[in-house]
């Protein structure tokens, strides 16, 4: 299934190979494989490793922390990365933050924040959603008032993601009540520690904890906590949101579980005994599914590929969000349905005895991906938009 065969990139395939066999342990990658809901302190060991390499965010700007990788290489390094079972680190921080930053913070905000994020010491998390403003976000609730020295601000989030490890928020707040919806929004720089903000757990059907609810009562921050120009925020989210979608294909990781899927076909058997890969169906729908994957491979190499010269994805994010996210439900759907009732058991220790040794960490992902076609942004909002932007109607 590579797609490079280059003596260059192959030799660029092998050190990350070589370099992720050296510092990789056994058991990040055993964390890694077996649930969705890593610790903090996991994923921070892993970004500071890769950040001593050189290595901690390839998508930045060489001269802001980045590796000067072409997309080819930032691909390569991701898809080896999910085939040993890398831990993802704080994707908040890393792809949504952090580029923000890079492209709307102030000199010194890049300098407070950007290198804490490089080096896994600060994590962030996105205060976007409300509970009657998700995919429709412009109708947000959430106000800040400028007081002459303080930004004030009040109201509540929700599917606030890794809140409970989070460090810092940038939080999208309604700074003109009377302009229009998109037009009077600006994004802020809270600390999670500051007074007034209280954070509730939100226990998902995979009985992980991954989001939370976050209320605002009166949190004072300061005057330059804004990231970028007041009342910019509805543009500043929608490029944040657009990085966001392609991320949220997750082209390597789901190659990877396509051949996860294969090997489970070879070691679970049917009722017969024989093993799954030799009926003519599980094999039918092994090879649709590996067909689909190179479609939404190709697609995503191509907006990367821009987003290297420096565009941005817009619309086509869109379609990888769509394909990707449908795609990751198909393969652990069909994960499942290989295990059997083998794949019915949450929680990688509980039931050990009973549980296929290649089923380990499946059901948690089953179960989760429920969200995936709902987060940044519903599938049927990326319909609309695609309806939009791209064929005219």
């Amino acid at each position: 299934m590579s797609l490079f065969n280059t003596s260059e990139l192959r030799r660029f395939r092998e050190e990350v190979r070589d370099f992720l066999q050296t510092h990789l342990s056994e058991e990040l990658r055993h964390e890694t494989r077996g649930g969705l809901h890593m610790a903090r302190e996991d994923m921070a060991r892993w970004q500071a490793i890769l950040h001593r390499r050189g290595w901690g965010a390839p998508h930045w700007p060489q001269a802001l922390g980045g590796t000067g990788w072409t997309a080819l290489q930032r691909y390569i390094f991701e898809e080896e990365s999910a085939f040993a079972d890398a831990p993802l680190g704080d994707v908040h921080g890393l792809f949504l933050a952090g580029p923000m930053l890079i492209a709307e913070g102030s000199d010194a905000q890049k300098a407070r924040y950007l290198p804490r994020i490089l080096a896994g010491e600060e994590f962030w998390c996105q205060g976007f959603s409300e509970p009657n403003a998700g995919s429709d976000l412009a109708s947000l609730k959430t106000r800040a008032r400028f007081d002459g020295a303080h930004w004030v601000i009040d109201g509540q989030k929700t599917w606030l993601s890794s809140g409970h490890h989070a460090d810092l928020m940038f939080c999208l707040a309604r700074t003109e009540p009377e302009a229009k919806p998109q037009a009077g929004l600006s994004v802020f720089i809270l600390d999670m520690r500051d007074p007034g903000i209280t954070l509730q757990p939100i226990l998902t059907m995979d009985e992980g904890h991954s989001v939370n609810a976050v209320f605002f009562d009166n949190v004072r921050v300061p005057a330059d906590a804004m990231i970028g120009a007041p009342n910019k925020g509805w543009g500043y989210a929608k490029d944040l949101l657009a990085r966001e979608r392609v991320n949220n294909a997750q082209a390597p990781r789901t190659k990877r579980d396509i051949v996860e899927l294969d090997r489970l076909a070879r070691e679970c058997r049917g009722v017969d005994g024989r093993p799954l890969i030799e009926q003519a169906g599980v094999r039918r729908k092994l090879a649709v599914l590996t067909a689909d994957f190179v479609a939404l491979e190709s697609a995503a190499l191509s907006v990367i590929a821009e987003q290297m010269r420096g565009k941005e994805p817009g619309p086509a994010a869109s379609t990888l969000k769509i394909r990707g996210s449908e795609l990751q439900q198909r393969v652990s759907e069909t994960a499942m349905a290989l295990l059997g009732d083998a794949g019915l058991v949450l929680g990688a220790d509980y039931g050990s005895g009973l549980l296929h040794p290649a089923g380990r960490g499946w059901a948690e992902r089953h179960f989760f991906r429920r969200v995936v076609t709902i987060y940044a942004g519903a599938n049927e909002i990326q319909k609309t938009i695609i309806a939009k932007s791209i064929l005219d109607m």
